[in-house]
């Protein structure tokens, strides 16, 4: 991570500038800020923990992100590509590296993409008995 410029410094940086749009964002700060509402301090120190802990594999981060977005009110399926849009720009405007910019976005794909399957993914969807058309 040393190599393309990532350290505490920029996970710092990245956490407070995403978040702060997406408090901004016109669908997503609804959404986060319903659920977070005085707790943002500390949402903010674990997303700089989990962050940290992907980042560096240090397995600082003991928390559990399905169970934690279980139940969020008005949460869907498609916030994920509006959080995943705001979370490239982020990157293109403070990656230290197009190489941290390339990390950090195809680890936020797939953890947008295991979330939305543990929240959303229905297998009887996937049953062909009940397709129709």
């Amino acid at each position: 991570m040393k190599a393309i410029g990532v350290d505490d410094a920029f996970i710092d940086r990245l956490v407070e500038t995403f978040y702060g749009r997406v408090l901004a964002h016109p669908d997503l700060g609804p959404v986060f800020d319903a659920r977070l509402s005085g707790r943002w301090p500390e949402h903010m120190e674990k997303m700089k923990s989990f962050w940290s802990a992907v980042a560096f594999r240090s397995g600082a981060y003991g928390g559990k992100p399905v169970q934690a977005h279980t139940g969020v009110s008005n949460l869907t399926p498609d916030l994920f590509p509006k959080w995943l849009a705001l979370f490239a720009a982020t990157l293109d405007d403070i990656a230290p590296s197009p190489e941290a910019k390339a990390w950090f976005m195809a680890t936020a794909e797939r953890i947008a993409k295991s979330l939305t399957l543990s929240l959303f993914y229905n297998p009887a969807l996937d049953d062909p008995a009940k397709k129709t058309g």
